[in-house]
């Protein structure tokens, strides 16, 4: 069975280098998380390079716009980085799986009228945002930062204004380790800030930060590095002090099992080498595709992109699947189905069996 299945995925990874077959055809629609979205970007101008015939249109609109929309059926396909609750999924028009596609960090970015290299427990960051530390040379930032030159300037704070996964990454992990922070502010994808300002986006959040002395966000990894944004060190579970990046990304994937609906939450993941605020993030689509052609052209995209599309991920601050994760993806694509049939055929008219 599993020499069957694996002759089975080679042979699809072989037929998706033949593009002519694709060159007709079909127009795909998503929306959702801004949090990976220059990683989308990048496979979507890939893969269409490479399949001229396809043309996929992903909006990065937040990950509340992404859920509602795959929820009244206006997309093709959605983004997350929080996965659909109960609730939602019963909303739904039909059933929705989820598909982790690759791994990122929140970065706690700030001004570069902001001394670099800053460490910050969870304890710090909840009174920040929630106004109770006001000045960068308060007490408890210096206490913890003895060797930066912090000057008398005020923290201007600054949140997600819309429905963002990056906001229920970051609230998650401060309710979940500060009990005053959970009662005044709680988690979630949209939540009530007692300070600061709002931007749209985590590009709007950057730019932000770029703009205004002594400001301070959460922002995927991604658009703190592109925009040049200094960002800090936080302490994890085991209480070390871990700068976002790849490989600390990685560190909290391999520390949580996936389980079987394949999402879970990295949130202050266990592990020395773990980063706090790392996460899965998701693609949403429908389990039965209503359009055999539309369903077919977008799972074969998720097929590439599953593979040849992870080593676009490090260079542009994400890390890559582990490969066992990886390997339950597959197993989620090759059960996509249109009229109870699979969707992915490789290279002839006959289907793919997981059987």
């Amino acid at each position: 069975m599993i020499q069957r299945r694996q002759f089975a995925k080679l042979g699809l990874l072989l037929s998706l280098g033949r593009c002519s077959r694709w060159e007709e055809v079909v127009a795909i629609h998503g929306a959702g998380a801004t949090f990976p979205y220059p990683l989308y970007s990048k496979w979507i101008d890939e893969y269409q390079r490479q399949h001229p015939g396809v043309r996929i249109n992903y909006q990065s609109i937040g990950s509340g716009g992404g859920v509602r929309q795959i929820q009244s059926g206006t997309v093709d396909f959605a983004a997350t980085d929080v996965p659909m609750s109960h609730e939602e999924l019963r909303g739904a028009r039909a059933p929705v799986v989820h598909l982790p596609m690759t791994i990122g960090a929140v970065a706690v970015g700030y001004s570069t009228t902001v001394p670099a290299a800053l460490r910050f427990t969870p304890e710090l960051l909840s009174d920040i945002f929630l106004g109770n530390v006001r000045r960068w040379n308060d007490p408890a930032l210096v206490a913890l930062n003895p060797d930066a030159k912090l000057g008398d300037l005020p923290i201007s704070v600054i949140y997600r204004a819309d429905g963002s996964g990056t906001s229920a990454i970051f609230t998650e992990f401060l309710a979940g380790t500060n009990r005053t922070f959970g009662e005044v502010v709680g988690a979630g994808k949209s939540v009530r800030w007692p300070v600061g300002s709002g931007a749209k986006g985590n590009e709007g959040v950057a730019r932000q930060i770029q703009a205004i002395p002594g400001a301070i966000g959460y922002l995927e990894l991604a658009y703190a590095a592109q925009s040049g944004i200094q960002y800090g060190r936080v302490r994890n579970r085991a209480g070390q002090f871990v700068r976002p990046t790849v490989a600390s990304a990685v560190a909290a994937a391999h520390s949580v099992p996936m389980p079987p609906e394949l999402h879970v939450s990295l949130v202050d993941a266990p592990g020395p080498d773990a980063y706090p605020l790392s996460a899965y993030t998701y693609l949403l689509v429908f389990r039965d595709a209503p359009d055999r052609k539309k369903g077919e052209a977008l799972a074969r995209f998720l097929w590439w992109a599953l593979h040849e599309g992870q080593r676009f991920s490090t260079p542009l601050g994400y890390a890559p699947l582990p490969a066992e994760v990886r390997g339950f993806v597959e197993e989620a694509l090759l059960g996509l189905r249109h009229d109870r049939q699979p969707i992915l055929r490789a290279g002839t008219p006959r289907a793919i069996s997981r059987n």
